[in-house]
């Protein structure tokens, strides 16, 4: 890192502290200085060291721009990438300096522990580089290599997982009532949980958990709470042991399609009853399949199934918490 950035994370100050909320200002700021990079001014470029004491030169061939909300182009961070992989972010400019992208994820302010609401502009950078940076580029799994990741919109409801002085996670919710897409005028009939990370460090210690049960207290007035379709294997196994030891939410958790008519939803707690009935089959071939595949199905209201008009699973990897909690 730059020896302004060098010092202020040996002081124990980072972005996300110091980082005032004026967009404006910070764009203003960067487009100045890429201009700068741009016109090769002073002797020599600068360079920023990597962990591994690798250098590299702060030049305009080795930095590019980043918009950090996909509704909102103009906002954007200036990244640094390492030159035998482009694709891999090592250092972010913020005030001014270079930062290395994991103190762009630390802190130094003790208050912050636990999941806190993102509200300023320092913590939708935290948000934008776990979820891009982090998520879509050095910790998705190989199975993933179909999707691609769009950054949040600048409306996304969400919240970081501090611990330890780190942001170590998120995930983020759908409001009921909100938009389900930019191009659409249908809104959510319920909350929605809908996108969650957990850094490969720190996963296996209950945090999924610790997010799930949080959304369904921050929204404990309402009757029935969603989780985003498709839910992979991993997300299942999250809501299996959640509902578990939360007899109270059984019936009000629910898989649900964009806006989540009932036609778009399936009782999570029946899904994982009917699974385990399978498997119990499965060990006893004498008994009736036919008869499990009737129990559990869901009553549905008299009103047509409304068509998928949220944005595209595809394109924005709904609830994809279920890809990386385990």
């Amino acid at each position: 890192m730059d020896a302004e950035a060098a010092r202020g994370a040996a002081a124990g100050i980072y972005p996300v502290d110091i980082l005032e909320d004026d967009p404006a200002g910070h764009q203003e700021a960067t487009l100045a200085y890429y201009a700068m990079l741009e016109e090769g001014a002073g002797p020599s470029p600068e360079v920023f060291s990597l962990p591994t004491g690798e250098q590299v030169k702060l030049e305009a061939s080795s930095v590019c721009f980043c918009t950090v909300h996909r509704d909102e182009p103009q906002h954007k961070i200036l990244v640094l990438v390492n030159p035998q992989d482009t694709k891999t972010v090592v250092a972010v400019y913020v005030k001014q300096s270079w930062w290395a992208t994991e103190d762009v994820l630390r802190t130094s302010n003790p208050s912050r522990e636990g999941l806190m609401k993102v509200q300023s502009f320092g913590e939708r950078i935290v948000l934008f580089i776990l979820n891009v940076v982090i998520f879509g580029r050095l910790e998705r799994n190989l199975d993933d290599d179909d999707m691609f990741f769009l950054p949040h919109s600048v409306k996304e409801e969400a919240k970081i997982l501090w611990r330890d002085g780190a942001a170590v996670g998120f995930y983020t919710t759908k409001r009921k009532g909100s938009l389900c897409g930019d191009s659409t005028g249908t809104c959510y009939l319920l909350p929605v949980f809908d996108t969650v990370f957990v850094r490969r460090r720190h996963r296996r210690r209950g945090l999924g958990l610790t997010m799930l049960q949080d959304f369904c207290q921050t929204f404990r007035e309402d009757e029935a709470l969603g989780v985003s379709w498709p839910i992979s294997p991993a997300m299942y196994q999250v809501c299996r042991k959640f509902l578990a030891a939360h007899p109270a939410e059984r019936g009000r958790l629910w898989e649900v399609e964009p806006p989540g008519a009932w036609g778009q939803r399936d009782n999570i707690w029946l899904k994982v009853q009917l699974q385990q009935s399978r498997l119990h089959l499965d060990s006893h071939p004498g008994h009736s399949k036919e008869a499990v595949a009737t129990r559990g199905q869901t009553s549905q209201d008299d009103g047509p199934g409304l068509s998928h008009n949220g944005e595209d699973h595809k394109a924005r990897y709904w609830g994809e918490s279920y890809l990386t909690l385990q």
